[in-house]
């Protein structure tokens, strides 16, 4: 999961970029990077840290021209180095040409790498993103206009991938054949086109009318317009349907943004009241979401139960993502320093505490432990997700199926493991029942059934 942004048609190209990364820095907080382009020359600026870290007013200002495109990186492939962090930039002969940014994972990354490298394509990296912008690149060089090389690549590559590629004078966006990561566009009241991860950084940049890049779409930007171009996704996929990832509306995107022909927080609601529903006879003093991914899950929970919804978990805004962060220790420590209990709060109380998910058990431990010593009576934790069993190859970070804590441990023992009173999940089921269009979306890390395997 990252995030991207492209900006076309502004000479504040880069300023508009920059605002569109701050937007997304909940989506990768590990590095960030941009590249614009004046018409001559494609400038790159990237850097390991936070958006506010790495373009000040002076990068900004060494970064002119009217088309842009960003990224917010969180890693899932690729250490954790400047050489992996996106956008890539492809050199010729006659200067820096093209350059991609990608929001996904690849599959059968090994499989083509193998395949350029035998062509004499070398890499820097050991990045999904470099790997897309160098295929388009060889097949440029073997004469092929850059829409035909992109469908080569919807052909070649399996995975997920949100992209956005520009030339010293255009700008590309295009979307895997399943669209399992979410992309929108649009035009602001000046005429600039601008394409995101999600649709809460359009409203922010003044985009009038949003619309998703559809499956296996390639949009092209330059001089005389806008051209959307034909490309039937079914050529690339055997699955004649789309795989929306149903993660992005548990977790990982704003509640502000409209994804899959949904809004995020109008789904989150309905996960919370279905969750409500599972507790008939439940009886708790008041409910409290952990911020902030699950605070509409509570809002959804609170109105369909009656009981009052309380913030009694505070948040420090200036920590990371603890489920994002690499590593474990660094995980641990996070929490300690994100969360806090609201004084003289949870004394006696009967807590309904809701979550988005349980991925590897460690953060929730850690929540628990703050509000028992707040002196809550009984605690009753609530899932806004099925349990998480299973590998994600698309873009998150659970590589390995041991890491998850469903995968390990029954019910009851992930009960006991976090020390509630009662645990509940969303059922599998009553997740599609919250979707306008079930089918079309990916529960791999629920079910195991992959629209795509990792080859």
């Amino acid at each position: 999961m990252c995030g991207i942004i492209g900006v076309f048609g502004s000479p504040e190209a880069a300023n508009l970029a920059t605002l569109g990364l701050f937007t997304e820095q909940h989506r990768g907080q590990e590095s960030c990077g941009m590249a614009v382009s004046d018409g001559k020359v494609v400038r790159l600026h990237k850097s390991m840290g936070l958006v506010k870290d790495v373009f000040h007013e002076d990068v900004l200002d060494s970064l002119p021209g009217s088309l842009a495109i960003g990224h917010v990186r969180y890693p899932t492939k690729g250490s954790a180095t400047s050489f992996n962090s996106q956008p890539h930039l492809v050199e010729t002969l006659f200067g820096p040409s093209y350059a991609l940014a990608s929001n996904g994972d690849l599959v059968n990354y090994a499989a083509v790498r193998a395949k350029l490298e035998a062509k004499n394509v070398y890499f820097n990296s050991d990045n999904d993103g470099e790997l897309l912008v160098k295929y388009i690149a060889w097949q440029i060089s073997q004469g092929r206009e850059i829409a035909d090389a992109i469908r080569l690549l919807m052909r070649d590559i399996k995975g997920a991938y949100s992209s956005v590629f520009c030339t010293r004078s255009e700008l590309y966006m295009f979307r895997d054949p399943l669209s399992i990561r979410p992309m929108v566009w649009g035009k602001t009241r000046d005429g600039a086109v601008v394409v995101a991860s999600e649709s809460c950084v359009l409203d922010i940049l003044g985009v009038l009318e949003r619309r998703e890049v559809p499956p296996a779409g390639i949009i092209r930007v330059n001089s005389e317009g806008t051209t959307v171009m034909e490309n039937d996704p079914n050529l690339y996929r055997e699955r004649h349907r789309n795989a929306y990832c149903s993660f992005e509306h548990i977790y990982f995107s704003r509640p502000d943004s409209f994804h899959f022909g949904e809004n995020v927080f109008d789904v989150r609601e309905k996960i919370g009241a279905r969750l409500a529903q599972k507790d008939p006879d439940l009886q708790a003093d008041c409910v409290v979401p952990v911020p902030d991914s699950s605070n509409f899950i509570g809002v959804g929970y609170a109105a369909e139960k009656g009981i009052p919804l309380s913030i009694g978990l505070i948040r420090n805004h200036y920590v990371g993502r603890t489920f994002i962060k690499p590593e474990q220790t660094i995980r641990d420590e996070s929490v300690h320093q994100k969360f806090n209990a609201l004084p003289n709060f949870f004394e006696g109380k009967r807590v309904v505490l809701i979550d988005d998910s349980i991925v590897r058990g460690t953060t929730i431990r850690k929540i628990v432990k703050i509000i028992k010593r707040a002196g809550a009576a009984e605690i009753h934790l609530r899932i806004g997700s099925p349990q998480i069993c299973h590998s994600c190859h698309y873009g998150i970070d659970t590589p390995h199926p041991e890491e998850l804590v469903a995968n390990r441990f029954s019910l009851e023992e992930i009960r006991q493991r976090t020390g509630v009173d009662s645990l509940k999940y969303l059922e599998l089921d009553e997740l599609r029942a919250c979707l306008h269009s079930p089918d079309e979306y990916c529960y791999a890390c629920f079910n195991g059934q992959y629209p795509l395997e990792k080859s």
